[in-house]
């Protein structure tokens, strides 16, 4: 006999209303706050792990193919290095691009604890983190990497993730990564949740903590890393009031418009043949020094699936500035967000923070500046709402730093009418289309990620010293 068909709520309501709760929980069941920074730092030491520049011509499984010039690995899997060439609405260039087309997983495990839902975080090494250790998700994982293609061990509780019951997933979407150094890369993020009942024996370098507990971790320089914060940006929120500047509609049809009004052409071409750099024995890297460097690193006594390995990776350089500039009109607070062309997207453009770029490939007195970086930079003290120190993705880019803003502004810095390209948010619509794919790219998801989670502003999205209109 055929079961009927149950019903269920549409709504993502109830999963927001218990991340919410847990949100408002500044301490877990398990680990307390003021515990986890040492016990990174125990893992730091107990690792081990030691990266060091090398040429190219020492790594292992990787060369320069003879054709192509593109850097590859022997098996044919991981990543490759290979040049871009880029038609975009207002200039062309040239660069080094990550092919990676394989779809990762950054999966965080939930359980209720005392009625809260609790998040099993890692402890990872990654060679390009400038302290090594961070807060990782409880699996972070390339395919190649689960399918232990370096032949080395299994990605501990991986099984939570592969084929979870659907009443079980919180959160799961495809989500870009780095528009201007991956080529179309996209990685599977995910909330499981598992039973109350369910055994989860808890390995040495995993603890539970509430979201209250990472939120507080979150205003803290280098702790928790990209990926578990992507993954947090996408959980579903409270929606907020129902006013704002724009409607749901007319954001996206804003944001329709802008990726319809930007042509861009992207094409991946032989590493060899891209022009305004150069390829020698220990970078591939422009001769006017801007904007990043491709070198080789090998990595010892790692602690990770595998113990030790060399690899090409891309340094910036210099560290980024990312920031939202935030108002509150009419007591609803939004962010002002850019529609960002990235030669590397698969939409021709993202969502961004106001502000994203690194300062020192745009010197004082060597022409414009991006808009709205020195109101950023320059804004007093008690504006400043929020700043922190956070690494990108470890696993490919190395000491890659940004200094994270959300800056209090008026309207003598940013007006309420923005010019062409930005539009005022509010944190509750960006929370909507970060639930689906390739609408916020991955630094306006660690922003919002903070947005999400922090006390100071999950109530109405500013502290209540800035609440007023100005």
């Amino acid at each position: 006999m055929t079961a009927t068909p149950r019903l269920v709520p549409r709504s993502r309501a109830a999963t927001a209303d218990r991340l919410a709760r847990s949100a408002a929980a500044s301490e877990g069941a398990h680990t307390t706050t003021d515990a986890v920074p040492g016990w990174l730092a125990e893992h730091r030491r107990a690792g081990g792990a030691v990266v060091r520049r090398i040429p190219f011509a020492e790594l292992d499984h990787w060369s320069f193919e003879e054709r192509t010039g593109n850097l590859r690995h022997s098996s044919g899997r991981f990543f490759t290095i290979e040049g871009l060439d880029v038609t975009g609405p207002d200039s062309t260039w040239q660069q080094p691009i990550i092919v990676q087309p394989e779809i990762g997983i950054l999966g965080i495990l939930a359980k209720e604890f005392d009625g809260v839902l609790h998040f099993l975080m890692q402890a990872k090494m990654e060679p390009g983190n400038p302290n090594l250790v961070q807060l990782s998700p409880t699996v972070q994982a390339t395919r190649s990497n689960y399918t232990q293609a370096h032949g080395g061990s299994a990605v501990k509780y991986l099984e939570h993730f592969l084929a979870p019951a659907p009443q079980r997933v919180l959160t799961d979407v495809l989500q870009s990564e780095h528009g201007s150094w991956f080529y179309r890369k996209r990685n599977r993020n995910m909330i499981v949740e598992v039973g109350a009942d369910v055994d989860v024996p808890v390995d040495d370098a995993f603890c539970w903590l509430t979201l209250g507990q990472i939120a507080a971790l979150l205003r803290l320089d280098n702790v928790v890393n990209m990926d578990a914060r992507t993954v947090l940006a996408s959980a579903p929120c409270r929606p907020g009031g129902p006013l704002a500047l724009s409607s749901d509609a007319g954001l996206l049809a804003w944001f329709t418009g802008e990726r319809a009004r930007h042509e861009v052409r992207a094409r991946r071409m032989p590493l060899r043949d891209i022009s305004g750099w150069r390829v020698g024995a220990d970078a591939v890297s422009r001769p006017d020094g801007r904007f990043f460097d491709v070198v080789a690193v090998r990595v010892e006594g790692a602690g990770r699936e595998v113990a030790g390995w060399s690899q090409p990776i891309i340094e910036p350089v210099g560290p980024g500035v990312v920031g939202f500039a935030l108002r509150v009109f009419d007591g609803v607070p939004h962010v002002l967000v850019h529609a960002r062309v990235e030669g590397g997207l698969l939409d021709t453009a993202e969502l961004a923070p106001t502000v994203q770029c690194v300062p020192e490939n745009y010197p004082a007195g060597a022409g414009p500046r991006p808009p709205f970086l020195d109101s950023l930079l320059d804004a007093p003290s008690e504006r400043v709402l929020y700043a922190t120190v956070h690494s990108e993705e470890g696993g490919r880019f190395l000491s890659a730093e940004s200094r994270y803003l959300i800056v209090e502004t008026d309207e003598s810095r940013t007006p309420a009418q923005a010019p062409p390209g930005y539009l005022w948010a509010t944190p509750g619509q960006l929370n909507r289309l970060a639930g689906h794919s390739r609408y916020l790219n991955v630094q306006a998801r660690t922003l919002l990620a903070v947005l999400n989670t922090d006390a100071a502003f999950r109530a109405d999205g500013t502290p209540p010293a800035v609440a007023s209109t100005r």
